[in-house]
C-alpha cells in the first residue's frame, strides 16, 4: 500500500487523499481551501533578458501558466515579509518591556553562542566560555595531536564541551591575545586551501562540521594540502563533529574522542573559582548531599556551570532550580497515562499554541478525526457509522476542562486584540513557559510511537497545506522544537515533502528552518539543508524554499553563505531568480531594522563587489537588475522605500547606496533609477536628520559620474520633481541638498529647472 508520508501514489505531500475526513467550515485563521493553485515542480525554466530590457507582451499574447506561479510566489513573499516584520516588532516590544538583557536579541536574528556565526570570535566571548573551564581527562592527548598535526576533529556528543575544548587548545598554542576565526560548518575544506585563506599564526574552528561529499581520494589530497598550508603558516584548525556523522571519512586519522569532565569535580572547581575553596563544604550536610546528588545526574558542562552560578542566590534557590519543577511536572502528567480526550488536545497545543481558542478547538477536532481515521484504517475497528468515540460526550464542557486538565503545564489566558483593544480580547490556550512546550514535545516523542505520530504527522501536513498564516507559523515553531529530539524524522517526513510541495507548505518549511537557527545545536543542520535544497539538481521548488529560508534568521546568522547562494540563484531560470531577488531584498530589509548598520553595509558592499566581478555583459545586466530591484524596493513598513529606511536609520549606508545608484543610472533602466531616487527623498521629507545622509549620498554620486553624466542626472531629477506628489517643500529641500553637490561639480544646463534658488 502506498505510504502518503513518503509521497507514494498521490499528489505532493499535504494535498490530502480520498480518506481525508469531512471538515467543519473554517473560521478565521483555521484551515480552509487554498486559493492558490498547485505549483508545478521541475527544473529551472526561462531566463532573464541579457540586454536588461523589460519584457512586454505583444499582440495576441496568451497567458503563460508560469505567470500564475510567479503570482503565487509573490503572495508567499508578501506573507513572509509580514511574518518577519511581526517577529521583529515582537522582539522590540519585549526588549522595551521587561527583558533580561543578558539573553536579549537586539534587532533581527538570534542570540548566538560564541563561534556559532562565522567570523572573528570576540576574545571577550572566549574569556567568558573559558572562565570556569576544567580540562577533561583526554585533553592533553588531544592537544598534543593538534600541535603535531595542525588539524584536529573533536568527536563527541552535543553539549559535551567540544567548543570550549577547541577554544582552549587554540589559545594554549597561539596565546591569549591571538584572534580566532570561526568558519561556516558548510565550508568545503578545499575552500580553505585557496591561496591566501590561511593566515599566519591564526586559529580556526569549524563547529558542528557538516562533512564533505567529494570522493575519499579527493578529500585525502585536499586534507594533505591543507595540513601543509597550516604548518607553513604556523596556524591550526579544530573541527567539532558528532559521533553519528559518517561523512568525515577522510578525517578519521585526525579524530579524537571527546567526553566532558565528571560532573562533581567540575561543580567543585566552578564553586571554588566563584565563591572560594570551601564554599560547598560549608553547606549543611543534608542540603549539600541533595545538591551533589542532582549535580551528579547532569551530563552537560554548561548545565553544571549554571548550577554553580545559581549558588549566588543561595543553596535553597540552587537546589530548587536543580529539582527542575517544570520538568518534573510534565513528567508526572505523562506518567499518569492521560486519556485520549486529554492527550490529543495537549499534542495539538504543542504545534498550535497561542491561537484564539475558537481556532485551536477547530484544529483539535481535525487531529481527533485524523486519529479516528487511523484507528479505522488499522483493521479490527467498527465500521465508520459505528465508530462513535466512547469517552467523548456530545456536548461536554471542553473549555472548562483546561482549568484542571494540565495544571502547571498549560491553561487559558485572555489576550488583547490588535492595537491593544481590550474589547477584542480572546481566550487562548498557552503553555506555562516556552520551555514547557519543548518538554511536552520531548515527552510525546519519547513515550508514544507510530499510533500517535502517524496521524499527528498527517495532521501537520493538513495544516501546512490549508492553515492560515498564523497557524502555519505555529506549526513551524513546533516542528523546529521536535527537530531537537527527532531531526531525521523531521527531515524525512516533514521538511522534504513540504519543500517540494504546494506554496503554503514551502513557506512552512522555510519557517521551520528559520526557527531551527534559533537553536545553536540545530543551526548548522539547517544551513546544510538549505544549501542542499539550493542546488539545481533538487529542482526549482526546493530552491525557492531555500531562498525563503535565507531571507530570515538563516541569512542573518550565515550572512556570507546566504548571499553567495542567493546571488547564484539570480543567475538561474526566471522563477528561481525572482525568488532569490526577493530574498535579497528581505535580507536587507531585516538588516535595516537592526540597531547597528553592520549587516546592511555588508550587504551593500557585497552588491558592489558582485557588480565589479561580472564576467560578461549578461552577468552585469543581471547584476544591475538585482541592484535596481533593491533600490526600488519597499522596506518592511509598507509604502516606505527601503533606501529611505536605510538613510534614516543608518546614515553610514549613504556612501554604499550612492555607488549603487550611480551604477544603476548608467544602465538601460535609468528612468526607473531616477524615479526610485526621488521616491526615497520624498519619503524623508519630514525627517530633518536625513539631510546629512542625503548630502553624503549626493557627494558619492558626484564622485562616481563624469561631467556629462551629472548634467543628465540634474535634468532628469529636475523633471521628476515636477510631479505633483513631490511638489512639497520638504521634498524640494532634500532635492536641493542632493543637487547642491551637483552645482559644485558643474553649472546647470541653460534650460533646466533650477532648484537652488527658486
Amino acid at each position: 500500500m502506498a505510504d502518503p508520508e513518503r509521497g507514494e501514489g498521490r499528489e505532493p505531500e499535504g494535498a490530502g487523499g480520498g480518506d481525508e475526513p469531512p471538515r467543519p467550515a473554517p473560521e478565521h485563521g483555521a484551515p480552509g481551501p487554498d486559493a492558490r493553485s498547485a505549483d508545478a515542480g521541475g527544473q529551472d525554466v526561462g531566463g532573464q533578458d541579457a540586454g536588461g530590457q523589460d519584457a512586454h507582451p505583444g499582440p495576441g499574447h496568451q497567458p503563460d501558466p508560469a505567470d500564475d506561479d510567479l503570482e503565487a510566489d509573490e503572495q508567499d513573499y508578501s506573507e513572509l515579509a509580514g511574518a518577519l516584520g511581526q517577529r521583529i516588532q515582537r522582539v522590540y516590544n519585549n526588549f522595551y518591556g521587561h527583558v533580561d538583557a543578558a539573553d536579549a536579541v537586539f534587532g533581527f536574528g538570534t542570540a548566538t553562542s560564541p563561534g556559532l556565526a562565522p567570523g572573528e570570535v570576540d576574545p571577550a566571548e572566549i574569556d567568558r566560555v573559558l572562565a570556569h573551564y576544567l580540562h577533561p581527562d583526554a585533553y592533553d592527548a588531544a592537544a598534543g595531536r593538534l600541535q603535531s598535526d595542525h588539524i584536529l576533529v573533536l568527536v563527541g556528543e552535543e553539549g559535551s564541551g567540544r567548543r570550549a575544548g577547541a577554544f582552549s587548545m587554540l589559545r594554549d598554542l597561539l596565546g591569549v591575545d591571538t584572534g580566532l576565526r570561526s568558519l561556516s560548518p558548510a565550508n568545503s575544506l578545499a575552500r580553505l586551501v585557496a591561496k591566501g585563506t590561511v593566515k599566519p599564526d591564526s586559529g580556526y574552528v569549524i563547529l558542528d562540521y557538516a562533512g564533505e561529499t567529494d570522493d575519499d581520494a579527493v578529500q585525502g589530497f585536499t586534507l594533505k594540502k591543507l595540513q601543509g598550508e597550516l604548518r607553513r603558516q604556523g596556524s591550526y584548525l579544530v573541527l567539532t563533529a558528532a559521533p553519528a556523522d559518517r561523512r568525515r571519512l577522510a578525517l578519521k586519522d585526525y579524530c579524537a574522542s571527546w567526553n566532558p569532565p565528571d560532573p562533581l569535580p567540575l561543580f567543585d572547581h566552578c564553586a571554588a573559582r566563584m565563591y572560594g575553596p570551601s564554599a560547598v563544604a560549608q553547606l549543611p550536610d543534608p542540603l549539600a548531599a541533595e545538591l551533589r546528588q542532582h549535580v551528579a545526574e547532569l551530563r552537560r558542562p554548561g548545565d553544571i556551570v549554571r548550577a554553580a552560578q545559581q549558588l549566588a542566590d543561595g543553596p535553597d534557590a540552587a537546589l530548587e532550580a536543580l529539582r527542575d519543577s517544570a520538568k518534573q511536572t510534565v513528567r508526572n502528567w505523562f506518567q499518569q497515562a492521560p486519556a485520549p480526550q486529554d492527550l490529543l488536545p495537549m499534542a495539538a497545543l504543542a504545534f498550535a499554541e497561542g491561537l484564539p481558542e475558537r481556532t485551536f478547538e477547530e484544529l483539535s477536532v481535525l487531529l481527533d478525526e485524523q486519529v479516528r481515521n487511523w484507528d479505522r484504517a488499522g483493521g479490527g475497528a467498527a465500521p465508520e457509522e459505528d465508530a462513535v468515540p466512547a469517552q467523548r460526550p456530545a456536548l461536554g464542557q471542553s473549555r472548562a476542562a483546561w482549568s484542571t486538565r494540565a495544571v502547571g503545564i498549560a491553561g487559558p489566558v485572555r489576550r488583547e486584540g490588535a492595537g491593544g483593544d481590550a474589547c477584542r480580547s480572546e481566550r487562548m490556550i498557552v503553555f506555562a513557559s516556552p520551555r514547557v512546550r519543548e518538554l511536552v514535545i520531548g515527552q510525546l516523542h519519547e513515550l508514544y510511537g507510530y499510533d500517535l505520530w502517524y496521524p499527528l504527522r498527517r495532521w501537520l501536513h493538513q495544516l501546512s497545506l490549508e492553515g492560515g498564516p498564523r497557524v502555519r507559523e505555529e506549526v513551524a515553531r513546533g516542528v523546529a522544537l521536535l527537530a531537537r529530539h527527532a531531526l531525521p524524522e523531521v527531515e524525512e517526513n516533514l521538511l522534504r515533502p513540504w519543500s517540494n510541495g504546494l506554496s503554503t507548505q514551502r513557506l512552512t518549511a522555510a519557517f521551520v528552518l528559520q526557527f531551527m537557527c534559533a537553536d545553536e545545536r540545530l543551526a548548522p543542520q539547517a544551513l546544510t539543508t538549505v544549501l542542499s535544497w539550493s542546488t539545481p539538481g533538487n529542482g526549482q521548488l526546493r530552491a525557492i524554499t531555500a531562498a525563503m529560508a535565507f531571507a530570515g534568521e538563516a541569512g542573518a546568522l550565515y550572512r556570507l553563505e546566504a548571499l553567495n547562494c542567493l546571488w547564484e540563484m539570480t543567475l538561474r531560470g526566471e522563477r528561481v531568480a525572482v525568488a532569490a531577488r526577493r530574498s535579497l531584498i528581505l535580507f536587507l530589509a531585516t538588516a535595516a531594522t537592526e540597531p547597528e548598520p553592520e549587516r546592511a553595509v555588508f550587504f551593500l558592499r557585497y552588491l558592489r563587489t558582485q557588480l565589479a566581478r561580472a564576467r560578461d555583459r549578461r552577468e552585469r545586466a543581471l547584476a544591475l537588475h538585482t541592484v535596481l530591484g533593491v533600490l526600488e524596493a519597499e522596506g518592511l513598513t509598507r509604502g516606505t522605500p527601503l533606501a529611505a529606511e536605510l538613510l534614516r536609520r543608518h546614515p553610514g549606508t549613504a556612501r554604499q547606496l550612492g555607488c549603487l545608484w550611480s551604477a544603476a543610472l548608467l544602465g538601460v533602466r535609468r528612468a526607473r533609477a531616477v524615479s526610485a531616487l526621488v521616491r526615497a527623498l520624498a519619503a524623508l521629507q519630514d525627517d530633518p536628520s536625513a539631510t546629512g545622509s542625503v548630502r553624503e549620498l549626493g557627494e558619492t554620486m558626484r564622485g562616481a559620474l563624469d561631467h556629462r553624466q551629472w548634467r543628465g542626472l540634474r535634468a532628469d531629477v529636475s523633471m521628476a520633481v515636477r510631479h505633483p506628489d513631490y511638489a512639497v517643500p520638504g521634498t524640494q529641500h532634500l532635492v536641493q541638498v542632493l543637487l547642491g553637490n551637483l552645482r559644485r561639480h558643474a553649472a546647470p544646463p541653460p534650460n533646466s529647472l533650477s532648484l537652488q534658488g527658486g
